[in-house]
Order: structure tokens, then sequence, then C-alpha cells
């Protein structure tokens, strides 16, 4: 399944409200979760912060790609924020992270995970899709990009 089949407007946050790193994850599993693609928001959250404390998601140029694996998801579950004014993610350049990619994976199936990671660093290579990206002004910006 293609990146773009997974991003709709149901689970996109612009703006993202929280300002810190476990607010920004919380607030996308709960966005997924009100999407009818999480069971155990909680489960979740746990298994991203499990991740995130083995070595930070946050990127370069802005960009963070939190992600798990927990029997709280049927299947692969993307979701999408944008933060124009930025969160400390403990980034690999040091700087704020403006754009997030919270990706959810059944224990059992690595391949779509890391297609998903893959296509996302493709995309994120773009420095003029990014800041587009951070200039949305609503989900369906963002999703209209993607399918561009």
């Amino acid at each position: 399944m293609a990146l773009i089949d997974l991003i709709r407007e149901d689970v996109v946050r612009v703006p993202l409200a929280a300002g810190s790193k476990e607010g920004i994850i919380r607030e996308l599993i709960q966005t997924l979760a009100a999407a009818g693609k999480v069971s155990d928001p909680e489960a979740a959250a746990r298994a991203v912060l499990d991740r995130e404390a083995k070595g930070s998601t946050g990127l370069e140029e802005g960009v963070a790609v939190p992600h798990g694996k927990t029997p709280a998801v049927q299947s692969l579950a993307i979701a999408v924020g944008v933060a124009p004014r930025g969160v400390d993610f403990a980034a690999l350049d040091g700087k704020p992270s403006h754009l997030f990619f919270l990706i959810l994976a059944p224990p059992d199936q690595s391949g779509p995970h890391i297609e998903a990671l893959a296509e996302i660093a493709r995309l994120c290579r773009s420095k003029a899709f990014c800041r587009t990206l951070i200039s949305s002004r609503d989900p369906k910006e963002v999703v209209e990009l993607f399918q561009d």
C-alpha cells in the first residue's frame, strides 16, 4: 500500500496543539484513535515512547518520524502533523522539528513499516516539499500536496 493511500484528512493535524515531544506523540495517536485506526491509545503511546527512549526519531531539516510496533493497530497506520513554530524533538541536527510522521505497525508486520519510513525519507529530501507542507493551513492542503 502506498503512503498516499494512508494519508487522509482525518489522520492529519494542522497545526499541532502540543508543544513537547510526548505531547506531539500523544496528539497524533489520539488523531489515529479518533479515525478508528488505534484500539488502545495508551498502549500505542507506550510503544512509541519506548522506541524514542532508545534514540530520538527527530531527523534533520525539521522532520521527525516517531514510530512503534503495537498490537493496538491491525495494519500500518500513519498520522501527519505540522507544527509551524517547531518543537524540540531532540533532532539529529539540534533544530526544532516541524513535520511529524507518526507510524504504527502491528508487531508481526515489518515490511510495510520499513517501506513507509523509506518513502517518507525520500519525500523529505525535497526541501521545497517540506517547506510547502510546513506552510499548510489545514489537513486538506496536506493531503493535496501528497497527491500531487
